[in-house]
This record gives C-alpha cells, structure tokens and sequence, in this order.
C-alpha cells in the first residue's frame, strides 16, 4: 500500500539560461584540463541544445517559450491545488503568490492569464494523505499476558458520512472505521505481536475529494484470537495477576479485538507534511491515557497532468523553479555580499507546496539545491556555507535513502563539474582571488569546499578512479603559474632591440615576479596550507625561478659586450629584483638547486659602472650642498644642532654608498674584499674633498664679514668636521667589516686585511684631525692673548697693593666667561673640549712665564697671591663642576710645578719657616737611615702646667770627629720657629769626652701653651755637635720631633688649655741624626731673595751654615 513517486524524465539540466550556458562554456575553455584523473571518473556531455549563431533576443524568446512557461505553469497548477499549510509562519494568498511567480519569471500580464485559463483546463490531480505509521509508545495491555497485538486501521472519512454513521447506530460503539466506510477504503496495518511498543514504519496512501470536510481517522486495536483452555492454563500458571482480565476475556464474545485508541485529526488543520506523536484518545473515559502514536503526513498529488512540463520529471522541475527563484532573489538584493541561501516567503512556500505535492523526497530536494547552488556559485556570488549545508546534507542523506540511477549520475556530474571549476579558478587564483582581506578568505573557503566533496561518500563512490586534490591543486597552481608568466611575458615584451629597452621589459617582467612572490608568501601560501596543504609559496617559487633565470640569461647574453653607464643604470634594478626575490629562498619548505643561485656573475660586467655612479652622484651632491651651505647651525633653542647644513647632506649622501653594499651582497668572499676597499677608498676621497671645498666657502665668505661673522663661521666648520669624523668611526659597523672579515678569512690574510681597510680610514681621519687642530689653534689664538694681556695687567708696580687678589683677576675672569660660554654655544663638547685643552695649558704657561718674570722682588709675594687666585679660579672655570676638562689633565705637570711656586711665593717669609720645618718634619719622618747616628730621648707634654718635659738618653754611632778617632759630643735643643717660641733659648746637654756613644741622660723642661705646641711647623730641633777648644764646634747631624707627635700635645685645645685628664706617659724617641743637602731647598732660596726681611736673612745663613757643615755633599 506504499507509495513513493521517482523522478523520471531526461537527466539533462535543460534549465540553464543563455547567460549561464555562456559562462559554463567560457569555464570549461579556462579549466586545466585535469584529464589524467578527472578524465576517468566523468564523460563530458556537449551540448547542443541551441546553436551557437542564433540572435540573442531569439534565443532568450525560446528559452522562455520552452524552460520558463512549463516551469510557471507547473507553478500555476501547484497554487491551484495546494493542499495544507506550509511550514513557514507567514501565510501568502493566491494572489500573492501569483504576482510573485509573474515578477520572477517576468510574464506579462497577457502571458500570465494566457497559462493560467491553460492551467484551470487541465485535470485535476487526486488528493491524497501519505500517512506513514512509524512506532507508537506505552499503549495498553489487553491480552493476559499483559501485553496486546496491536494493528492500525486508517481511512479518511467526510463530516457526511460520519454523522450518518452516528445516527445509524442505536447505541454507542468504540467501532468507527469499521461500519463508517467500505472496506476497500479502509487500510491496516501490520499485527504486532507481544508488544506495548509497536514498531511499523508503514506508509499508506489515502485519497479523498475534499480537504475542507474530510478528516484522518487511525484507530488501533489489539488482536484477538482463538486460543485452547490449555493454554490459558498456562498463561494463568505463569502470571496469578491476569486472573481479573482473565474473568473479562470470558464474558467477551469470541474472536472479538480490543480497541485500544484513536486519532482523528481534520486534514484542513494540517500542514504540508507533519511529523509528530499523537496521543490516543479514548471512546470513552476508562483508561483515559493510552500511549501515543508516531505519524508522518503529507499532502499529495496521484495522476498530476504532466502536459504542463513537456513530460519532464518533477525533480527536474524542482531544480529549475529553484535556480529561477534564486536568480531572481539575488538580483533584487542591493547589496554587494554574497548570497548566503536566504529566499523570500513567496518562494519557500511553493517550493515546500511543489515538493510536496509530488512526493519528493528530502534527498532530492537537497541534492536539487546542491546541483542549483553550485551551478550558481559558477556566475553568481554565493556564500560558501550554502554548500557546504548542502553538501552536509547529501552526505548524510546518502547514508540514509538510496537514489535513483538517473540522480545518481547527475549528482556525480555536478560534483566532477565543481570540481573542475574548482581547479580551473584554483589556477586563476591570482585574478579570481586577489590577495586583499575579501578575496582570501573566498579562496579558502573554495578550496574547503574540494576537500569537503572529496572526502563525501557520493564522490568516492561515483568516481572510483583514484583522485587525489593535494596533486590536483598543484598541479594547478603550476599550470596557472606558467600561463601566468607566459601572459606577463607576452605584456612586458620590448619594443625594439635596443639594450636599453630589452633591460626595461625584463625589469617590468621581475617586478612582476617579485610582486608575485611576495603575495604568494604573505597571502595566498597561508590558505593554500590551511586548506589543502599545499605550500603554495614553494610551489610557485621553484617554478618562477626556473622561468626567471631563463630570462635573466637570455637577456644578458643578448647585451654581453655592449656595456656602457646608462646600460649598467638600468641594469641596477633588476639585481636588485633578482637579490630580493633570491633572499626569499630562505622561506622555502623543501630546499633544492636553485636556478638563480650565484645570478649575480652576470651582473660582472655592470659593476664598476655602479660603483662610479654611485661614487660620481655622491660627490656632486656634497659639492651642490657645501655651494649652498651658509654656514650657519641648523637649529638653535634648548637641543641645538651646531653644525651646518652641508655635514647633514654629507653623510646623507653617503649612506646611499653604504646600501649599496649592502644591496650588492656579493658571494665570493675574495670579491666581495676588492669591493669594500673600492667603497672605502670612495668615501674617504669624498670626505677629503669635502674639506677642500668647505675651506674655500669659508675663504668666500669670510671676504666681506666682520670678525665675529668668522669666528662663527669658523666654529661651524669645526664642528662639521667633527660630525665628518664621528660618521667615519661608524663607518666600519655601517659596511659590516666584521662580518666581511669573518667571510674572507680563509682567502685574505689578517694583516692584509687591517693593512688595507683599517689604514685608509686612519688616514683620512688623521687629515680631519689636522684640520680640526687647525681650526682651535685659530680660535685659540687671540683667546691665548687676550689671557696673557689681562694677567700681564695684574703686574702693575703701583697699584699692586691698591687692589685685592679678587678684582685684580676680575677682568680676566668675566672676560674668559664671556668667551667660553660662546664657544660652548657654537662648538659642539668634543670640539668645545679640544679647545679647552689647549687654552688651559697655554693659560698655565702664561701665568708661568708671568710669574717668573716679575721685575720687582718687593711686591712679588702679593703678586704671586693674585696668581694663585687666579690659577684658583681657571682651574675651577675650566673643570666647570664636572662637565668640562677632567682633573687628570688640568693637574698637568707644568700646573702642579706653577701651583707650588705661587704657593710659596704668597706665603709670607714667617710661613715659608713654617713649611721649611714641615717639609724636615717629613723628611725626618721617612728618614730610617742611621748614617750619622741616631739620638734616643723620652718626651711628654703636661697640659696642666703647661710644661714640656725632654730627657736626653743617649747618642749613638755618632761620627769620628777628632784625630783620634773620637768625638766630645754634646746635644743643642731648641724650640722652632722662632716666632712662634720667641722667648726660649736653646738648652745643652754637658759635652762628653771622646765617646761616640754618650749616655747622657739629662732632662729639659720647656714652659710653653700647648696652642704654641700645635702651631704649625712647631718642633724641637736637636742637634749634636763636636766640642772642639781651640775651633769652631763640629756639626754631627740634627733631628726634628714635631711637638705634635709627643705625648700630651695631640688632641683639641678646650677651654684654657688645662684637662683633667691624667698625665701623658713619657715615650721614648729614637730619632736618626740626618745632614742637610746643600743648595736643594727652593723655600730657603725663595727667603733668601727677600733681601729686607732680617729675620728671614738671619734664618737662611743659619741655615746655609749648616748645609756648609754638612756631609751629605761630600759622601756617597
């Protein structure tokens, strides 16, 4: 009793608009040809259905006249007879959807009434219910054994006769189906047995005459049959429960079933097809829930008028309606974005009515939408996730259902067809999808729709041979990629034979490569791989340089000997191309020979044409900039730039130099070498001659400028200098020498190579340094004396002591600020310090010679005072508090010998005593000789009484005086300096006869403050001499203990001196006795020339005195 209607008819989609047909064509003209594999799985269908020369207005007349008026009136028949509500919420009129089919297949008014007075001609089709009994779900248990045996009955009954039938019974009956309708019209099901989960999966046609009146009646009941006592003896052994309905089966009637539950459902109240569970609805109120019956129903058509169609299959009338309603919908959207398989609700309902109403199958309908979509895709833009949906679907429906032989070989057809599109735009994909962040995306999602249909069962089944897309899609890509190269070969060919032109068509033709290959690896390869996992950039790579080496040699075989500078300029740009696009290779998966490998020894004969252009460019640059260089800095304010315009263009202009060896990147190392002193031997020729040049724009400007125009002018040119060298110290890491050295030391030598390079920069560096050194000496020159004329002025005779040391170096001061602080403004701080160095050292040498020179000994040492201020006061100008000259190189020697002279030459003839005494106090402090003996005393100091206490111990080793080989020693104490202890007289020990060892133990006690005690130079001055009678005593030697070194005097001066502190114990001294050097001591020659100072005079004879009586020039 089951119905399934298959789709008959021709296989061929004769649906196709002219449009469509013509770009079909044009894309099997562009496909690859996949025939190695593609070939075998598929025969190509021609087409012949119109010809080929037929006038486009006609060909459109007849494609409207055969393919769109069948297709509309199957449209018109469809609404006609629609049975049941569609799925969608929206319900449309007949009116409505008329005016819909007439808009989309464009009928005029005329046409559209002409079809439909057609269409209310033909016969109606018969109504039927497709009904499929499914399952049903918890019914009741009618038999003993607590099950039942149901069965189905099903009829479609009209309001008349069931209301008959009611009144023609006289008592109610659970039977309705039975006595309401013939049995012919009456349809049951299987008998299950045992079960209160039946399980059918039935399907039953019903046909009825109207939908309006009629309703669905399916009632089920348990199967009775005639059984033996026996068993149901059995049945009662085996389940005691059953008893009860055992008593009930014996009252009922033999033979008779049990009812078990209805559904009645209006058919006008149903949709176009209905997938639920019902409940079982009682006849009375026992047993009120009785399970639930699992039911499809669906409206259809018997005897359809196929007149309407020519005869063609309903399936082919679906795609066709299909394409149309998509066609039309796409054309209507205002947007550019990609169809993604939306329709309005005009054309879902009648595509759900007509699918419907003939019976097809949610395969079919899903295999119509892939053949129509992805025949769309081919000329109308259509979201990816249509097909992949649509693909989904007839994978899983392919599990599923089995399709008929002739849907079988279209499905085939059109997944070959796709594919081959797929491949034909997959070789294209440089002018189908262009790499920008539209189109990449649209690549990707084609190239997973090929591999969504390769993995699909239907393909693999339909297409036994073996197809694999991985080899597919390369093989496409480097079909595309020649075509590609092929096209731009043909677009880039040169006009002439002219070199020059020859150089500009492979130059446009690289560029194209490069650009290419640039795409390939930032856009195209990343899809490829996520995809398909082809690396594309690898693929195309390999083929482009094999194509681009070819032409690379051709064209440079053509122009070998005709080289010449405007050749070899353009030529420049094609090495370039080819190194960028060589350097890509370092992106490639799988490494092999590469053609353009080593393309650089062509290039051989172009290269000292680079070099001087480059070198001839950059020196008429420099010489352009120095012409218009006003010398002037280029930015003032809080960050200036101090030198000019000319040192910025330099080194701009010499940077080009420097990337060319870096675009040159020449492989052989020995090479590569010669280059480097070529490009360094070239920059230093420019920095040379840069300086020529600046010297004579600073000649020409200076000619009408004031002095202090030059002075700035000068400045300018010093600190371009500066900046010149600073970038010639770069220029080692700038060209890379390490990295030059490191390729080349297995060819050139370590010393020739720091011979060579290092030694030509050190020779153009030196040249800068002169003329820097040049520079400051000439700015240094009236610094140098302007400074000797302000300290010269410092001498005057008179007005030396009308003066203080601080207004006398005031003028110099303010002036050397002044000047300074200029030159730090124009000078850059390597310049500004290179000056500075010389300055200081000839501001030192000034006030040296200044010092020495003066010519009145009487106002030297007020002189010497404003001196020393004044060297004060450079010293602290020129350190600047850190930021300008180190301290290492102010405290020069000639610095620290000038400090000390004014040092002395300041003090007064009291304080040179002092520091007379200081200097023997350390000379005796480092003294450990014991040459001339040595003398031992105890020394304390009492702060109470202020009473300094020394005792004599002894002499020893003292010298041999007398003829008889002895001395009469005897120790002299005295206090010094004398100013300081006026008032003491110097104290004796007793004179001890030929010994050279006295014991003498004496003690002395000298009554002075202990602030006298920490005076400076205050000491006690022992001194041993010989006891001769009848001469002058003999002087033995002499030691100096500073009284701060004796016990009791160290420590601060409180109150009036006295301290409660206990007295200091007395410390033996043990003191060598030392002669003093004759004619050494510059403080004893300085008091010397202070010929009107007494004290003075008679200290130094004292003291000349004792260097005539000493040893220490007569000994070795």
């Amino acid at each position: 009793m089951s119905s399934q209607s298959e789709p008959t008819g021709p296989p061929d989609n004769l649906l196709q608009t002219p449009h469509q047909e013509h770009g079909l064509s044009r894309c099997r003209q562009l496909s690859p040809g996949h025939a190695r594999k593609l070939g075998l799985t598929r025969k190509t269908r021609v087409r012949r259905d119109f010809k080929e020369d037929e006038d486009p207005e006609e060909k459109a007349k007849r494609h409207k006249e055969l393919e769109l008026k069948p297709l509309y009136q199957e449209l018109l028949y469809t609404i006609a007879h629609k049975m049941g509500q569609p799925s969608s919420s929206e319900v449309f009129a007949d009116r409505q959807l008329h005016q819909y089919i007439q808009e989309t297949f464009t009928m005029t008014e005329s046409e559209h009434s002409g079809l439909t007075e057609r269409v209310q001609s033909t016969e109606p089709p018969v109504y039927c219910l497709m009904a499929t009994v499914k399952e049903a779900k918890e019914i009741l248990g009618k038999d003993i054994s607590g099950f039942s045996d149901p069965y189905c009955l099903l009829t479609i009954m009209e309001d008349e006769k069931e209301s008959q039938t009611r009144r023609s019974r006289a008592k109610p009956s659970k039977s309705i189906v039975k006595e309401a309708v013939s049995n012919d019209k009456i349809f049951q099901s299987d008998i299950k047995k045992k079960t209160l989960n039946p399980v059918w999966n039935q399907t039953f046609v019903l046909e009825f005459e109207d939908i309006a009146g009629a309703s669905f009646h399916l009632e089920m009941w348990d199967k009775d049959e005639e059984v033996s006592l026996t068993q149901k003896l059995e049945e009662f052994k085996s389940n005691f429960s059953s008893l009860k309905r055992m008593i009930k089966e014996a009252k009922k009637e033999k033979g008779t079933d049990d009812f078990l539950g209805k559904v009645v459902i209006k058919l006008k109240d149903l949709h176009c097809t209905e997938d639920n569970w019902y409940n079982l609805e009682p006849r009375t109120e026992t047993y009120p829930d009785r399970g639930q019956c699992h039911l499809k129903l669906k409206f259809i058509h018997k005897a359809r008028d196929m007149t309407l169609s020519a005869g063609r299959s309903a399936y082919i009338n679906y795609c066709g309606i299909l394409q149309q309603f998509v066609q039309a919908y796409i054309s209507k959207q205002q947007s550019a974005a990609p169809w993604k398989g939306a329709l309005c609700g005009e054309a879902q309902t009648l595509l759900e009515l007509y699918a419907t109403q003939n019976d097809l199958s949610p395969f079919l309908q899903d295999l119509a939408k892939w053949v129509a979509f992805s025949k769309l895709y081919q000329s109308l833009e259509v979201d990816s996730s249509v097909l992949f949906q649509q693909l989904t679907s007839v994978e899983y429906h392919w599990h599923q259902q089995q399709l008929p032989h002739q849907q079988k070989q279209e499905l085939g057809d059109s997944l070959h067809g796709f594919l081959q599109y797929g491949l034909c735009l997959v070789a294209k994909y440089r002018d189908v999808f262009p790499p920008t962040a539209s189109a990449t995306p649209k690549l990707h999602t084609l190239l997973r729709i090929l591999v969504q249909i390769c993995k699909t069962q239907a393909f693999q089944k339909l297409n036994p041979a073996q197809f694999e897309l991985h080899d597919e899609v390369s093989d496409a890509i480097q079909t595309g990629t020649q075509d590609w190269f092929s096209i731009k070969k043909g677009l880039h060919q040169p006009m002439t034979k002219d070199p020059s032109e020859m150089v500009s068509a492979l130059s446009r033709l690289i560029g194209e490569v490069q650009e290419d290959i640039k795409h390939n690896k930032v856009a195209w390869n990343r899809v490829f791989v996520s995809a398909v996992q082809v690396d594309v950039f690898t693929v195309v790579y390999q083929q482009l340089d094999s194509l681009i080496a070819k032409e690379v040699r051709e064209n440079l075989s053509r122009i070998e000997g005709r080289m010449e500078q405007a050749l070899a300029n353009s030529l420049f740009p094609v090495y370039l191309s080819l190194q960028s696009i060589h350097k890509d290779k370092a992106f490639l998966q799988k490494r092999g020979s590469l053609e353009l490998t080593n393309f650089q020894e062509g290039f051989r004969e172009a290269l000292p044409y680079w070099l001087n252009q480059a070198f001839s460019t950059t020196q008429d640059r420099v010489e352009r900039a120095v012409q218009v260089d006003q010398l002037q800095p280029l930015q003032s304010g809080a960050v200036p730039i101090k030198h000019s315009s000319s040192a910025v263009d330099l080194v701009a202009c010499v940077q080009p130099i420097c990337e060319l060896w870096e675009q040159l990147c020449w492989p052989d190392p020995e090479e590569a070498f010669m280059l480097m002193v070529k490009i360094t031997e070239d920059v230093c020729k420019i920095v040379v001659n840069y300086c020529h040049t600046l010297k004579e724009r600073v000649r020409v400007l200076s000619q009408n400028s004031d002095h202090g125009r030059a002075i700035n002018m000068l400045c300018v040119v010093v600190n371009d200098l500066e900046h010149l060298r600073l970038m010639l110290t770069r220029l080692p890491a700038q060209l890379n020498w390490a990295g030059l050295r490191h390729r080349t030391q297995t060819v050139i030598g370590e010393s020739q190579f720091h011979n060579t390079l290092p030694s030509q920069l050190q020779q153009v560096q030196g040249v800068l340094g002169r003329e820097i050194r040049s520079a400051l000496d000439t700015l240094g020159k009236k610094l140098n004396t302007d400074i000797e004329t302000h300290v010269r002025n410092m001498s005057t005779r008179r007005r030396i002591p009308s003066k203080s040391s601080e207004d006398a170096a005031d003028p110099l001061m303010r002036y050397l600020e002044q000047e300074l602080q200029y030159m730090n403004e124009n000078l850059v701080q390597e310049n500004f310090n290179s000056l500075l160095t010389p300055l200081w050292n000839n501001s030192v040498k000034i006030l040296h010679q200044v010092a020495t020179q003066h010519p009145q000994q009487e106002g030297l040492m007020v002189f010497c005072q404003r001196l020393l201020y004044t060297l004060q006061c450079l010293e602290q100008c020129f350190l600047a508090e850190g930021n300008g000259l180190p301290s290492n190189t102010l405290h020069s020697d000639e610095y620290k010998a000038l400090k000390a002279y004014l040092t002395h030459n300041s003090l007064s003839s009291w304080q040179l005593v002092e520091k007379f005494l200081e200097r023997k106090i350390w000379e005796q402090n480092v003294n450990s000789s014991e040459r001339y003996g040595a003398v031992t005393l105890l020394a304390s100091y009492s702060r109470s009484d202020q009473r300094l206490r020394v005792e004599v111990l002894n002499a020893v080793n003292l010298l041999p005086m007398d003829f008889n080989g002895l001395s009469d020693p005897f120790v002299q104490l005295c206090l010094e300096p004398q100013h300081t202890f006026p008032e003491l007289e110097p104290r004796c020990t007793r004179i001890w006869s030929r010994d050279l060892n006295p014991l003498f133990e004496e003690a002395f006690e000298f009554l002075v403050s202990l602030g006298q005690c920490q005076a400076p130079g205050a000491c006690l001055v022992l001194t041993v001499m010989d006891h001769d009678i009848l001469m002058t005593d003999d002087f033995e030697g002499e030691a100096f203990l500073a009284l701060k070194a004796i016990p009791g005097v160290a420590g601060e001066l409180k109150g009036d001196g006295l301290s409660s502190q206990p007295e200091a114990v007395p410390a033996q001294i043990r003191l060598p006795l030392m002669h003093p050097k004759p004619n050494e001591d510059t403080i004893l020659t300085l008091l010397e020339s202070r010929k009107g100072e007494r004290g003075a005079q008679a200290y130094v004879k004292k003291r000349r005195q004792r260097e005539k009586q000493s040893k220490e020039g007569s000994q070795p």
